[in-house]
């Protein structure tokens, strides 16, 4: 009789959460989201989760968040890249002078012509990618610890910035790549809600089509019922996101100088919402790409190996050195996609852009339950991490905590996560 009354209560939602195979650990982060999300919508008497605030969290995570899931990818192959914030700072530095003075001094591509977008991209990308492909040189073949080597980078990369733009804040930016950065490009409604059901769409597809493979390979799969709540649930999620985005007006001052442009009378009473942002569609896409190279690629399987037991990996023919070079390569593409939307939505280069970001970079991909031992990370985690860091910095900026005290309270946070990371890992590793 004692232990039938000693049965823990929570038994059932345990199997629940069994049976639908869900990552207790993302569920935690989850909620913890929730519980910060209606928190500071308490404290701020409503003002939290109202649509332009969520809108301006969403566009304010982007840039940390792209970032994150290289981050992981770095970490997971027991490494760490301490001048991402620099590497961005250089990125936009390199794409704000390309825009507003190579192009047009050498080839005579004036403001807004429709080449000079592309190629200041291109250029980003290019400078990205080649200094993080120096760094991971240093790492892989010359033997440099990481730590070493990316924080050199941290001040050399930062102070190149500066003078490659004389320590002046370069604005007049490209309008094409100012509609990358948040509220000068969006979706708008309509073609936001095709976005939402085509997401539903993919992510049911995906999820349907796993349970395929896992058959066909004999694996035990889900009940149906399961697969169709966690469809249910991402679909009131993914819909539910769309129509908050949807919720945020355009300004009517803004939309009266739009129909004037187009020789037009706004209609009275005549309302739009602004939608998805183009940042966050770029997020998403790296998202997905991150993902899909992490679990479907030999290069992915390739990184984890090599974090879970390089010495193994090595032996077993995985040339280790030039997986680092990669790694950091397509860290340094990430920071140069970063620098076009962190310098779009502030709508110019400054010299302090990128500032810290490589500790909430780290953060974001720890709170994410990337390992710091390696071998273990996921990208989907980092970019929660992120949004979660991004939540407690905009809460407290909006109850009135001062900077230094949202720093202490960052840093706790990123303590506390390692910590129960930890934990977590010592009570899986010792369950039969």
């Amino acid at each position: 009789m004692a232990d039938t009354a000693s049965a823990p209560p929570a038994a059932p939602r345990r199997a629940l959460l069994e049976q639908m195979e869900l990552d207790l650990r993302l569920v935690g982060m989850i909620a913890a989201l929730v519980l910060i999300a209606l928190g500071f919508h308490l404290v701020t008497d409503g003002r939290f989760l109202t649509p332009r605030n969520v809108f301006n969290l969403a566009i304010q995570t982007v840039s940390v968040a792209i970032m994150a899931t290289g981050m992981v990818f770095i970490i997971v192959t027991r490494n760490i890249d301490l001048s991402v914030g620099s590497l961005l700072g250089v990125c936009s530095a390199v794409m704000a002078m390309t825009q507003t003075q190579w192009l047009p001094q050498m080839l005579g591509l004036g403001f807004g012509h429709p080449l000079v977008a592309p190629l200041t991209i291109l250029v980003g990308l290019a400078a990205g990618t080649g200094i993080g492909a120096l760094h991971g040189w240093l790492v892989g073949y010359q033997g440099i610890p990481s730590f070493i080597v990316t924080l050199g980078g941290l001040l050399v990369w930062r102070n190149i910035a500066w003078y490659l733009t004389g320590g002046q804040t370069i604005g007049n930016l490209d309008p094409a790549i100012l509609l990358l950065g948040g509220t000068n490009g969006t979706l708008g409604e309509g073609l936001s809600w095709v976005a939402g059901l085509i997401a539903v769409a993919a992510a049911a597809w995906a999820l349907m089509a796993a349970r395929r493979s896992k058959r066909a390979h004999g694996f035990a799969v889900k009940p149906l019922w399961a697969e169709g709540l966690l469809i249910a649930l991402l679909a009131a999620a993914i819909l539910g996101f769309v129509a908050v985005l949807n919720a945020y007006q355009v300004p009517e001052a803004r939309l009266r100088r739009t129909f004037e442009l187009r020789g037009e009378i706004m209609p009275e009473g005549y309302t739009e919402g602004f939608g998805i942002p183009f940042s966050v569609l770029i997020l998403i896409g790296v998202a997905v790409v991150m993902t899909v190279i992490a679990r479907r690629t030999r290069f992915g399987r390739y990184i984890f190996a090599t974090g879970g037991n390089p010495e193994a990996a090595a032996l077993s023919g995985i040339n280790t050195r030039a997986l680092t070079v990669k790694v950091f390569a397509l860290m340094g593409a990430l920071c140069a996609i970063s620098a076009v939307v962190a310098q779009a939505r502030l709508t110019n280069h400054t010299n302090d852009l990128g500032t810290l970001d490589e500790l909430r970079v780290i953060a974001a991909a720890v709170i994410g339950g990337t390992a710091l031992a390696g071998g273990v990370g996921t990208i989907w985690g980092a970019i929660l991490g992120a949004l979660i860091m991004q939540s407690l910095q905009s809460g407290m900026a909006m109850v009135g905590v001062d900077a230094p005290f949202q720093n202490i309270v960052v840093g706790l946070v990123l303590v506390a996560a390692v910590f129960i990371d930890s934990v977590y890992r010592r009570r899986l590793g010792s369950r039969p």
